[in-house]
């Protein structure tokens, strides 16, 4: 990408404790190409009221769909994972807000929500594995190898892909959502987790060098996103051009949150922690430092904005996917809390 956003076809999000003592000095909201409505929309809307909202139905109808039974171990750690009170719930939020942009009820896009949250966590606990990321703490707890083990954490992540794709089948209402639709849906997500999507990303960012963390950072952050405002569309039934500016936008949005997350974690960091996390992974902190980074962050916080200028016709529904990409720039509440 080098700084570029030129995105192919193609949250993990860590939110500091006090995001509000850090400045991002964007200037994007002023900008030209962000219409004046589209400005005193983000402005009125209570992203963080949507986002709790959400939050405790979807935690809900997740402990629903994840019940323990025979084999119990597998089933626990399943829910370990899923059910961790640190997760965010980014994916299921953006396909639900996705969806109601075109007018639907949101009962619809629950299933689907709920299978992009298995999706992510099964993602998670592989990316945590010791023979990849070798991650020993995630969502504000132990990691699932570190509880239940690798084989087992293996297993949970085996067996939540699959799932997921089970609860889009059987628990989506087929009168508000036609079958045809769903097998859009289920095809977005085999792609996004697929050879081609993030599993590419963890493969390059094993074996990849310096020049690969463009692709990185879409395929292993900016596809989650992607799919997750892809799905929401496909559920509504958006026609095509809807779908590609969702795409762009929730491509922009993942990756624009994971650079914010390394520009928090490079100010909160030591230097020789620095140091020892650039050997961990690829990011642009690392690679180009701090200020190409924010760079960045401007460019993708424009990008996203402009594809979405091009749905304004949908009117004040519109309004949560412009907060979710403020809030990644601003951090102005901890999604964590929401939950407590």
């Amino acid at each position: 990408m080098a700084f570029s956003t030129v995105l192919t076809s193609g949250p993990n999000l860590y939110i500091p404790k006090k995001p509000q003592s850090f400045y991002f000095p964007i200037r994007c909201l002023s900008s030209p190409s962000v219409s004046v409505s589209s400005q005193s929309r983000m402005t009125q809307f209570d992203l963080k009221t949507y986002w709790a909202t959400l939050n405790a139905e979807i935690n809900q109808k997740l402990e629903e769909a994840i019940p323990v039974k025979y084999p119990e171990q597998i089933y626990e750690a399943m829910r370990y994972s899923v059910l961790a009170k640190g997760a965010k719930r980014a994916p299921p939020v953006m396909c639900v807000a996705a969806y109601e942009l075109f007018g639907g009820n949101r009962l619809a896009a629950f299933p689907t929500a709920c299978a992009l949250e298995m999706v992510h966590a099964a993602s998670l606990i592989h990316d945590d594995l010791p023979c990849m990321d070798d991650d020993s703490e995630r969502r504000g707890q132990p990691s699932n190898h570190t509880i239940y083990g690798v084989d087992m954490a293996i297993l949970a992540g085996d067996a939540l892909f699959p799932l997921g794709f089970q609860h889009i089948v059987s628990r989506t209402p087929t009168a508000l959502v036609p079958e045809a639709r769903l097998l859009r849906v289920i095809a977005e997500i085999a792609r996004t987790v697929g050879s081609s999507g993030m599993a590419a990303g963890q493969f390059l960012d094993l074996k990849g060098g310096p020049n690969s963390v463009d692709f990185i950072q879409e395929k292993k952050y900016g596809e989650m996103s992607e799919c997750s405002a892809v799905c929401g569309g496909l559920l509504a039934g958006a026609k095509s051009d809807e779908i590609e500016r969702l795409r762009r936008y929730g491509r922009a949005v993942g990756v624009l949150y994971e650079v914010v997350n390394d520009v928090l974690e490079a100010k909160l960091k030591e230097k020789d922690e620095m140091e020892k996390n650039q050997k961990k992974g690829k990011s642009y902190v690392t690679l180009y430092g701090v200020e190409k980074a924010m760079e960045l962050v401007e460019e993708l916080q424009t990008k996203a904005k402009n594809e979405l200028d091009g749905l304004d016709k949908y009117g004040d529904s519109v309004a949560p996917l412009y907060s979710f990409i403020d809030y990644a720039v601003n951090r102005g509440f901890n999604v964590v809390d929401l939950s407590e």
